[in-house]
């Protein structure tokens, strides 16, 4: 991802999340980027570039069971 790509995704996110803690890493791999939380992992955003007319983003959020049962 680009890092325009980067800032669009991270500003849309804070202002969808209602947050201003959302931070996006990149990664060794070109395809994909770590959302960050309050600086806690979140998830992997990837991106859909195949079709260049149509770019989509996909954000993988992994929710542990036993981060459920410290609620």
């Amino acid at each position: 991802m680009t890092a325009e790509q980067i800032a669009n995704v991270k500003a849309y996110l804070c202002r969808r999340l209602g947050t201003q803690n959302i931070d996006i890493r990149p990664r060794k791999v070109a395809d994909s980027v770590e959302v960050y939380l309050n600086d806690e992992i979140l998830g992997l955003l990837y991106i859909d570039d195949e079709d260049k007319d149509d770019i989509s983003y996909d954000l993988n959020i992994s929710i542990l069971q036993q981060d459920l049962d410290e609620l």
